[in-house]
């Protein structure tokens, strides 16, 4: 299994509101928690993997790597993650993102992504016959201004961006 030398994040910052609590820390295929099972996937698949929450202190039974947010903690928008993320990985110009609820996303479904000449594009995104999806797929920083003017706008429609945006889409 090859490592990817691009950098993964694993997005782990949201409200889990409709959930009633936060499901990155719910018990997962043998894991302590799904956080903990896919941080530990992941790390076979890329180089290099850091979680990006709201709160460092909230991961138990493993040492992450995280990105902890430091622009907007009270915006718990997938804007706000790439902005702080696009600021704390200043040397990265492409990242493959992933929702921590996403565990079914492959090592094969990811091979997709990179099958594809990503640096013609802004983004690399999965679609399915239900939509596409924002928080699986590989972001250049190209989208760096856009999304901090999104932010800036209180206006977080991740589709909204991609719909204007040079996307190549993934059908899975």
């Amino acid at each position: 299994m090859s490592l990817y030398s691009v950098t993964c994040v694993l997005f782990a910052g949201g409200k889990s509101s409709r959930m009633g609590r936060d499901k990155a820390h719910l018990p997962f295929a043998g894991a302590n928690s799904l956080v903990q099972y896919q941080y530990k996937r992941l790390k076979k698949v890329f180089s290099s993997v850091y979680i990006s929450t709201k709160e460092s202190s909230t991961f138990e039974g493993f040492d992450p790597d995280i990105i902890e947010d430091i622009i907007a903690k009270e915006v718990y928008a997938p804007t706000a993650g790439f902005v702080n993320l696009f600021k704390q990985l200043k040397d990265e110009n492409v990242i493959f993102v992933l929702s921590v609820d996403t565990p079914f996303v492959s090592k094969e479904i990811i091979d997709k992504f990179f099958s594809v000449s990503y640096e013609e594009y802004d983004a690399v995104i999965a679609r399915t016959p239900g939509g596409i999806h924002p928080l699986c797929g590989i972001y250049t920083r190209k989208l760096e201004d856009d999304m901090l003017k999104m932010l800036h706008d209180n206006d977080h429609r991740l589709g909204k961006l991609l719909s204007r945006s040079n996307v190549y889409y993934i059908d899975i």
